[in-house]
Formats: structure tokens, C-alpha cells, sequence
């Protein structure tokens, strides 16, 4: 499986639950497959969407997904060590793990050959992490959910994009229809 098609599989468990979507071709993909107003596309912001999906988390009770890759994991690696000694209950961070950079050209990552993004976030503290294959990433995600027990899941797959169109909608617009599903 590639990403866009964990993305299908797992659209009816992110229905209604407040996503950080990982920049570039991710966002495009999750949009495409499933756009509301609770999934919060990142636009520019390479390596961040854990570290907001954590942020928003810690200020509010609902369940917040933030959906990554193994690139950006990479790039903003001072995430692990927050979440794992911050991790409120109504977290998930879910890291695909396709071994490359999808959005900017497949260029392989480093766990496609030695480094553990688990065994990453394991040293970093976190309590409870879960790898699973493409292939279980629903179960694993509501269990996760159901359990309220802030997850850490790393969902290791194939590499590739879908053609999927470019978001179109103003960041601005982005970011108020995101907050109102926040609020409500």
C-alpha cells in the first residue's frame, strides 16, 4: 500500500476527528479522499504538523490525530522528546513511514535503511508506541483512539504519490473553518 491508500482505508475512522495533515502531497491526498472542516492541511511547514497536533491537544479535550511522515519526523526530530514527556491522553501521532521524502521527490530517508522512527520515539519517552504495516493501520488507529492513551503509531508502507489536485482553498480559510471545528 502507499500512503493515498491508507488515507481511503482509514477515511471513515478520521471522520469527524480534529487532523493535522503532514505538508505538501499528504494534505493533497487527505483532501481529495476526505476534505472537512476538522482536518487541518499544512501548507508550507515541513516538520510541524506533530508539533501543532500536540500544541492543540495539550489546549483542548478532543481527539487529535496528526498525520506525519517519516521525512518530516526526521527534519523536526525535537518533537519525540516533547511529545514523550508532554503526551496528553487525547494524542495520536500517526507517522506514515514510506521511507522517502514523498513530497519532494521520493529521495530515500534513513528508515528505509537503519534508523527506527519507534525505537525513536521509545528513547525519547514515549510510553506507548505502535508499528504496525500498512495493512493493520485502521485497527491500530482506533484502537489507539479508543483507548485514550496518547499513541505514538508508526504504520510502515510503500513509497509513492497519487495524483491528486492541489489544495485550492485560501490558508486563511484553511485555518477558520479548522478553528470553528475545534470550537465546536
Amino acid at each position: 500500500m502507499i500512503r493515498s491508500e491508507i488515507l481511503k482505508e482509514i477515511a471513515p475512522i478520521l471522520k469527524d476527528q480534529l487532523i493535522v495533515c503532514n505538508i505538501g502531497i499528504p494534505s493533497q491526498e487527505l483532501h481529495a479522499i476526505m476534505d472537512q472542516p476538522s482536518n487541518f492541511y499544512m501548507l508550507g511547514t515541513m516538520g510541524l504538523a506533530s508539533s501543532i497536533g500536540l500544541g492543540l491537544a495539550l489546549a483542548q479535550p478532543k481527539t487529535v490525530i496528526s498525520i506525519d511522515g517519516d521525512g518530516s519526523i526526521l527534519t523536526n526530530l525535537g518533537t519525540l522528546p516533547t511529545i514523550g514527556n508532554n503526551c496528553p491522553s487525547n494524542y495520536i501521532l500517526m507517522i506514515i513511514d514510506n521511507g522517502s521524502y514523498g513530497s519532494t521527490g521520493d529521495q530515500p530517508t534513513y528508515t528505509g535503511r537503519k534508523t527506527d522512527l519507534a525505537g525513536m520515539a521509545r528513547a525519547a519517552g514515549c510510553d506507548n508506541v505502535v508499528e504496525v504495516q500498512d495493512v493493520d493501520c485502521g485497527k491500530a488507529l482506533q484502537e489507539a483512539i479508543d483507548a485514550q492513551n496518547g499513541t505514538v503509531l508508526v504504520v510502515k508502507c510503500d513509497s509513492g504519490n497519487a495524483k491528486m489536485p492541489v489544495i485550492t482553498m485560501d490558508p486563511v480559510v484553511i485555518r477558520h473553518r479548522f478553528m470553528e471545528a475545534v470550537k465546536a
